[in-house]
Order: C-alpha cells, then sequence, then structure tokens
C-alpha cells in the first residue's frame, strides 16, 4: 500500500518499497532580493543549473523576483547586472534571458518556497504576501545552518563571494529535498 503526503505543497510519494523512499512531483522555487538582478537571479540560475545536471529539472519550476521596482520602468525589468551574470558565465550558466520582475501577493500560492537572501528580503517579503501562514518563506544560508545573510554585492562588490554563499545554500537545499 503506497501513501500520499503534502510537503510544501509539493506531493511526495511514499512507498512501501524500501528501496524507494519519496518522490516529489514538482516542487515549485522563488528566490527573491531586493531588485532581481544580481542574488536572487544567480541563486534561480544555480540551482537550475544544480537540477539539471541531477537530471531532476522536471521535479522542479525555479523563479526569482524583487521586493522593489528599483530595476523595472514602464514594466520592463533590467537584465542581471553584468558582473552577476559575467560570474554566472564563469561556469557555464547563461542568465542572459532574464529580466527583473516583482513579487506578488498572488505568487503566495503559486510557489512553495520563497527564498530570501536576507533579513530586508523576508520582512518584505512577508509585507508583500500578506503575511506567511504556510511557513514558505526563508533565508537561504539556513538551509546551510547559518543564520547570516547572502553578501550582497552590490554594495561589497565581491560577486564571488556573493556565487560562494548562493552555490552553498542552493547546494544545501537540494540536498535537503533529493
Amino acid at each position: 500500500m503506497s501513501e500520499l503526503i503534502n510537503l510544501f505543497d509539493g506531493i511526495i510519494f511514499i512507498d512501501n518499497n524500501p528501496m524507494i523512499k519519496y518522490h516529489i512531483i514538482m516542487m515549485k522555487i522563488m528566490f527573491v532580493c531586493h531588485g532581481n538582478i544580481c542574488r536572487s537571479p544567480m541563486a534561480e540560475f544555480v540551482l537550475k543549473d544544480m537540477v539539471k545536471r541531477r537530471g531532476l529539472e522536471n521535479d522542479f519550476v525555479i523563479s526569482s523576483s524583487a521586493t522593489s521596482t528599483e530595476e523595472i520602468w514602464n514594466g520592463i525589468g533590467n537584465p542581471v547586472y553584468p558582473p552577476a551574470k559575467a560570474v554566472l558565465e564563469s561556469y557555464g550558466i547563461d542568465p542572459s534571458a532574464k529580466r527583473a520582475v516583482q513579487l506578488k501577493a498572488s505568487d503566495y500560492d503559486k510557489y512553495d518556497l520563497f527564498i530570501g537572501m536576507d533579513s530586508a528580503n523576508i520582512r518584505n517579503m512577508t509585507c508583500i504576501l500578506a503575511g506567511d501562514k504556510d511557513c514558505k518563506i526563508h533565508k537561504l544560508m539556513e538551509y546551510t545552518g547559518s543564520s547570516a545573510d547572502v553578501s550582497d554585492p552590490w554594495y561589497t562588490r565581491d560577486f564571488d563571494r556573493c556565487y560562494k554563499d548562493i552555490y552553498a545554500g542552493c547546494e544545501a537545499l537540494l540536498d535537503l529535498l533529493y
């Protein structure tokens, strides 16, 4: 006899076969930062690359958005910030089609996890999403066992350190899920 359970609104299949522990049918993840031109798109594309390398791309919907409209003009978002894009491209990841978009309250019912880069993102996401009744909002570095923020390269100019933080967080998240 098999059993279905719900995890973050994703479906987990539990099988009595001891060789099959569980299978997530679809997990929808939204990464969020202030402007959606540095950290959150980096996380979006790093995790997309990780799931592709593991052959799991059909198990995920991965997106990113901003808490502000600063990088969105007349409804058109700016592309990934050139230094962030350069770091991603140095790892063979192409984010060129990405444009900044703003997080909307209606996204809450469409995604299983909302992952912010810092404490300000968490506060702003909670406000935009009108709370977090289903405990979907988390900070990326939580998955590494840290309460730290992902370093913000807009201020530090250290895009390599930011990439390393994001990579560690995404790897820990994916290891938790699979």
